[in-house]
């Protein structure tokens, strides 16, 4: 059950563009961390372009105003699984949504069963209804 936050720079992609991404995102988290179809939870925030700063780290790439951070948060998945999501996204974001390697940002964080309520203010996987 990840959590998939998407961070853009406003007015770099259009509605459907954004809907293109967060279904090829969806895709790599179904086929690699095995999200079922329905468990589906993104949130695509739009910012200015001075409110994102994402230099190169000395890495000598260049960013552009198709920028993507995609942050997952997620359980249970081992090192491997999330690097072959990084490449696996890194692959099927430029071939389906022309985002170049350089304007990819991905983080994966760890939370437990406890941290998670999908509504009434019960916790679900604790409850043992999921």
């Amino acid at each position: 059950m990840p959590l998939v936050k998407i961070d853009v720079i406003r007015d770099a992609w259009s509605p459907s563009e954004l809907t293109k991404l967060a279904d090829v995102i969806q895709q790599v988290m179904q086929t690699h961390f095995n999200a079922p179809a329905r468990d589906r939870y993104q949130i695509i925030t739009q910012h200015e372009d001075y409110e994102l700063v994402c230099e190169d780290s000395g890495l000598g790439f260049t960013r552009t105003k198709k920028l993507v951070i995609i942050q997952i948060l997620q359980q249970g998945r081992s090192a491997a699984q999330k690097q072959q999501v990084f490449k696996e996204l890194s692959e099927k974001l430029q071939q389906n949504c022309s985002v170049s390697g350089q304007d990819l940002i991905i983080s994966c964080a760890e939370n437990t069963h406890a941290d998670w309520s999908f509504g009434m203010g019960i916790a679900q996987f604790m409850t043992g209804e999921l």
